[in-house]
């Protein structure tokens, strides 16, 4: 039992912070649009041209639930990552680098 919780806390050291990642990366089209403004602020439509299949609603939907995070910030008509949102970059990298060696 031991050896189990010393294997969670070497990936988790604070209980609780997986599941507060999973807040922000767990919803679908979350990781693309972030992905998307790594490479600068964009405008709705810029964005919902660079995910296939997204609804302009869903997108709506999470652009709020990005900003109500603190992860994206909207200014003169242009979403942008904050520091936060920043910050979550080399998650989706590893993400990224995950699924190239093992594609679906």
């Amino acid at each position: 039992m031991a050896s189990l919780i010393n294997q969670v806390t070497e990936i988790e050291p604070n209980e609780g912070c997986i599941a507060s990642a999973m807040q922000v990366l767990g919803l679908k089209w979350s990781a693309l649009i972030l992905r998307d403004l790594n490479s600068g602020p964009k405008h709705f439509c810029e964005i919902e041209h660079t995910i296939a299949n997204i609804t302009p609603r869903i997108l709506s939907q999470r652009l709020n639930d990005l900003e109500k995070l603190n992860i994206i910030v909207q200014t003169d008509g242009r979403y942008s990552l904050t520091s936060k949102g920043s910050d979550l970059i080399p998650t989706l990298i590893q993400m990224a680098n995950w699924g190239s060696k093992y594609p679906n």
